[in-house]
């Protein structure tokens, strides 16, 4: 039987619990916070992310079956698991992914930065993350514009220089795990399509694209992104 992986990015609070609505859909789902978020270190690459996951995973008896979902970093950190170990993974669903670095408005790092040292800037940065989460529902936002106060803003600073630094696209071609691709076309930072670009690159990959959603369709599509998993997983 396969065992289903949430992994969490740095936005929708910074942690796993962006996936309250995974959670509850299905119970046995795994849901690890990364170091750094908030207990730890961050650490510097996608790659060590991903060593790190299997560590995890392995330490609970999952080393074959898997089925990996994320957003972001999470994303990049499962389709990173999936071609450094293709025999443990069985399918990814992956949402808000690039496999190249990507395009950031100018000042975004040092926005986060900025948010470490001045407390105005710090509150400007909270509501730059309820801005990105403006399709979750409201409780669930604020639930997560708290943990974004536990973790922080260095913390987020160092993912989005580790998914900027990732760059898979001289070996997506060895990808061999079903792939389902999402993209919320309502994104308030209006991102380039770096999902379409996944999806040309791998044969047989579905993409899904989803309206009223943004950075994070497994908290403002559930139903959605619930419906996709159990297909994936059929």
């Amino acid at each position: 039987m396969s065992q289903l992986i949430f992994i969490h990015g740095p936005g929708a609070g910074s942690c796993s619990a962006g996936f309250k609505y995974q959670k509850k859909y299905f119970p046995d789902c795994l849901t690890p916070d990364l170091p750094g978020h908030p207990d730890g270190d961050s650490l510097d690459t996608v790659a060590e992310y991903t060593e790190w996951l299997r560590n995890w995973l392995k330490r609970r008896g999952h080393t074959s079956d898997l089925v990996l979902s994320g957003f972001t970093l999470g994303a990049c950190v499962a389709l990173q698991y999936a071609l450094d170990y293709p025999d443990e993974v069985a399918g990814l669903l992956l949402m808000t992914i690039a496999m190249r670095p990507k395009v950031r408005a100018p000042g975004s790092l040092e926005f986060r930065l900025n948010a470490a040292k001045d407390e105005k800037v710090h509150e400007e940065w909270l509501d730059a993350m309820r801005h990105s989460m403006m399709f979750i529902e409201d409780d669930l936002r604020e639930q997560l514009i708290e943990c974004h106060r536990t973790v922080g803003p260095i913390s987020q600073y160092n993912d989005l220089v580790t998914i900027d630094n990732f760059d898979v696209r001289d070996r997506i071609s060895e990808l061999k795990a079903p792939l389902v691709l999402v993209r919320g076309v309502d994104d308030p930072g209006k991102p380039a399509e770096y999902e379409l670009e996944i999806h040309q690159a791998v044969p047989g990959s579905k993409y899904i694209k989803l309206e009223q959603a943004g950075h994070f369709p497994m908290a403002e599509r559930p139903a959605d992104i619930n419906r996709a998993i159990e297909e994936l997983m059929a």
